[in-house]
């Protein structure tokens, strides 16, 4: 997913202040896709979908690169985020469904590593070529390159094969405690995430008056990356809780140096911290999809779009309330926000595993 914290600079230029408007119009998109790729995937199978998600995704990304009027813009950043959610939900699932029981986890977790390489690939290439026009074409064509690929391999067949899963079997996987639960584990963890990538910039800036605080997010990204690579042959040696915990349990060894230790006398200890948060946070996507993958083998895609959705529930509704903290001046309040959702991901991660049915 495109970062558009590194677009909105360059066309405020142009546009001026209206075009930080724009952002609050990702998500949107992102909820739509997500909502439509799950009982697609489980009824029609992925191989259209994936190719019209691309689409819709190349659609938005050269719209971004070429177009400049606003109500452009908005439909274009629309289109990314549906064709984001698309392509997010439905790699997660193909790759749940390939792979078994005992590879599951660790091959989700490197499909989380190469989102981590785009985000870094993308960042770089913004960076050095000093605009963010080229890179989106460049990424058109390997877009382009890709849509052609799919076009020429097999991928797995509908589930049931009888034709799909109806509405109402839909609406029955909400009464799984484990689903729900599993849900409010990426509710927490999804939360997490956007805080951190959110306001610890300006965290380290107003309390430990950090210079260049943006900075940090690269190396969360790096840690992320780090740890999603071993995060397989974790849990090939611990089993999957040992291993949450043991990457929560390093997330929360960097929250603690982030809010109470680091300062900007030392900034490599503030680095440090960050690639520790980074680490530790990878991990629960990829364990909490293994879950999912195997125990909802024959609605896994819808399955995946409930439990994203309420994820990206938890992005919103903790980004507004440490917003409302960050406005009122309670900056310190971040730190303990990052605590308290990580020790709710290992709360609610042994529960929802102790509800699924043998």
């Amino acid at each position: 997913m495109l970062s558009l914290g590194l677009i909105i600079p360059h066309l405020k230029h142009e546009l001026g202040d209206v075009v930080y408007r724009l952002p609050a119009t990702l998500p949107i998109g992102i909820i739509i896709g997500t909502l439509i790729f799950g009982p697609v995937v489980d009824r029609f199978g992925y191989k259209n979908l994936l190719i019209i998600g691309s689409i819709v995704a190349l659609l938005g990304v050269q719209g971004l690169a070429n177009l400049s009027e606003m109500w452009m813009l908005y439909v274009s950043i629309l289109l990314v985020g549906i064709g984001g959610g698309i392509l997010n939900g439905e790699t997660n699932v193909l790759v749940a469904e390939i792979y078994d029981d005992k590879t599951r986890g660790g091959k989700l977790g490197i499909l989380g590593a190469f989102f981590c390489i785009g985000a870094l690939t993308w960042t770089l290439m913004v960076h050095l070529m000093g605009d963010f026009r080229l890179p989106l074409n460049i990424i058109s064509a390997v877009m382009v390159a890709f849509v052609v690929f799919f076009c020429f391999i097999r991928f797995p067949q509908a589930k049931p094969q009888s034709g799909g899963a109806s509405f109402k079997d839909i609406i029955g996987l909400l009464k799984y405690p484990a689903l729900i639960l599993f849900a409010f584990v990426l509710f927490f963890q999804s939360g997490l995430e956007a805080i951190t990538n959110t306001f610890t910039p300006s965290f380290l800036e107003i309390t430990k008056g950090m210079d260049a605080a943006a900075l940090s997010l690269t190396f969360v990204t790096v840690g992320m990356l780090v740890g999603r690579f071993l995060l397989g042959a974790i849990m090939n040696k611990l089993g999957d809780i040992p291993t949450l915990y043991v990457f929560m349990g390093i997330a929360l060894v960097g929250f603690i140096l982030l809010g109470f230790v680091v300062s900007a006398e030392i900034p490599m200890l503030v680095y440090a911290a960050m690639m520790l948060i980074g680490f530790g946070v990878g991990a629960t996507f990829p364990v909490v999809f293994n879950f999912l993958g195997a125990t909802f083998k024959e609605m896994s895609g819808t399955a995946f779009s409930i439990a994203i959705f309420i994820g990206l529930c938890g992005n919103f509704t903790l980004k507004r309330v440490m917003g409302w903290f960050f406005e009122n001046g309670q900056f310190g309040n971040l730190p303990i926000a990052m605590i308290f959702a990580t020790i709710m991901i290992m709360i609610l991660l042994p529960i929802a595993k102790s509800k699924i049915k043998k």
